[in-house]
Order: C-alpha cells, then sequence, then structure tokens
C-alpha cells in the first residue's frame, strides 16, 4: 500500500512540475507587415525652366544660282520657358503623361556663304517655341527616368534675299520667305522629388523643323529655290510644383 502511494505522489508531481513548465512559456505575437506608400506622381504639375540650345541653320542653292554648295550657321542661345503636364502612374514603377511647353530660344540666325564675292543672305526667324509631347516614365520611389517624344510648333521662317550687282549673277536682286511651324522632337530626362510636392530635372531635347523650299522671285522674272533645314539641340535644368501627391501604391515591410 505504501508503495501505491509513493508511485501516485510520484505521479503528481511530474504532472504539477510540466504543468508550471507550460505557464512559464511566454508567448510572442509574429509582427505584422508595415505598411509603407510609395511617392505619388499622378496629377498636375507646372514649373519653369533654364538652359541652352545650340541651333543649326542650313542653306542650300538647288538651282546653281550663285552658291556652289550649301552654307549655314551655327548659334548657342541661352533658353527658358514654361511647363504643364499630367501624369498618371499605372504601377509602382511605371508612368504615362502628357505635357506641353513654351519657350523662348533667343535671336534670330543669319547665314551666310563662306565664298567671296557672294552676298545670299539666309536668315531663319525662330525665337519662340513650344512642344506638346507624350511621355513615358520608370520610377524608382521619389525618382523618374522618362522619355518623350511629340509635335514642336514655331519654327519661324526662313528668308532668303540677294542683291547681286555684278556678274555672273547680276545685276539682279531677289527675296523669298517661307514658314515652317510644325517639326517633331524626340528627349528624355530624370526628375527627383525633393520634396513632397517640388519636383528637380535634367532633360535634353532635339527639336526638327525638318527641310523647307524657299521660292525666291528675282528681278530678272524668274524663281530661285534654296532648300533649307532647321534643327535644334535644347539642354535644360528645372523645376516643378506637383498639385497631388496623395497616397499611392503600397509596399509591404516586415
Amino acid at each position: 500500500m505504501k508503495k501505491f502511494l509513493l508511485a501516485g505522489a510520484a505521479l503528481a508531481a511530474l504532472a504539477s512540475g510540466a504543468q508550471a513548465a507550460d505557464l512559464g512559456v511566454r508567448r510572442v505575437e509574429v509582427p505584422a507587415a508595415i505598411v509603407s506608400p510609395v511617392f505619388s506622381w499622378t496629377g498636375f504639375y507646372v514649373g519653369g525652366y533654364l538652359g541652352v540650345s545650340s541651333r543649326q541653320g542650313r542653306f542650300n542653292d538647288l538651282d546653281g544660282y550663285n552658291t556652289p554648295g550649301p552654307w549655314g550657321v551655327n548659334k548657342t542661345n541661352f533658353l527658358g520657358g514654361l511647363t504643364l503636364g499630367y501624369n498618371y502612374q499605372i504601377t509602382p514603377n511605371f508612368l504615362v503623361g502628357v505635357e506641353g511647353e513654351v519657350g523662348y530660344l533667343g535671336g534670330s540666325r543669319r547665314a551666310d556663304p563662306t565664298s567671296p564675292g557672294l552676298d545670299t543672305v539666309g536668315k531663319i526667324n525662330d525665337a519662340v517655341y513650344g512642344l506638346i509631347t507624350a511621355r513615358a516614365g520608370f520610377t524608382v520611389d521619389r525618382t523618374l527616368f522618362y522619355v518623350k517624344g511629340g509635335l514642336a510648333l514655331g519654327g519661324g521662317s526662313a528668308r532668303v534675299t540677294d542683291t547681286c550687282s555684278v556678274a555672273p549673277c547680276g545685276p539682279l536682286t531677289l527675296s523669298g520667305s517661307r514658314s515652317s511651324n510644325v517639326g517633331w522632337t524626340i528627349g528624355g530626362g530624370i526628375e527627383y522629388a525633393a520634396y513632397q510636392n517640388w519636383t528637380v530635372k535634367a532633360e535634353y531635347n532635339y527639336v526638327s523643323f525638318g527641310n523647307q523650299t524657299v521660292n525666291a522671285l528675282g528681278s530678272d522674272g524668274f524663281n530661285y529655290r534654296f532648300r533649307t533645314q532647321n534643327n535644334a539641340h535644347l539642354f535644360k535644368i528645372g523645376v516643378n510644383y506637383l498639385f497631388s501627391t496623395g497616397p499611392g501604391a503600397v509596399v509591404a515591410r516586415y
């Protein structure tokens, strides 16, 4: 009998110790995911920019009048302008948008043939321009890498004049002009959201108004044809104000 009582007491002690051990284990909750909002690029924006333009103008005498080969001029100017656009962020890393800008390129360009004794003058007036472009970009939170392309407007006019008074071209005067107001542009850049609603950017654009034919009527009654080419490289830095930087996509972090 005493043996049975001792065995029962031992079993009870073991059960009590096991239960106390269970009570001593502290339960720890698994941490929940921490949701962090991604910067949103969606919305309208306005801005301004400054930079440098490198413009090329070319003229070519199609009739061999008195200029043996093409002549032209390269001109570098400061530029500046205003921007208005809209972004739509499709995914956390991709957006599309549309953008318009209007800017000032500098003064007109005068091109004179380099051959001695020739006084034909070509002049391109294209000081003010505008761009209407589509934009697509890849975002890494507050940094945007983008490309853009579309219409270029405001190519101005090209004029050719001559007042040759000696042989073999004279005595003769001629004058003609042609407007080239629509062209195309392509470019790209990088933009960074330095603050919640303010971004800074660096951008490059190539702008071309293509080839145009200027018909110049001479004092001898004949029509003289000149081919013109007008393009520019634009290097810009600017700042934009985003009107909406509300909640964007979310990223789960642990």
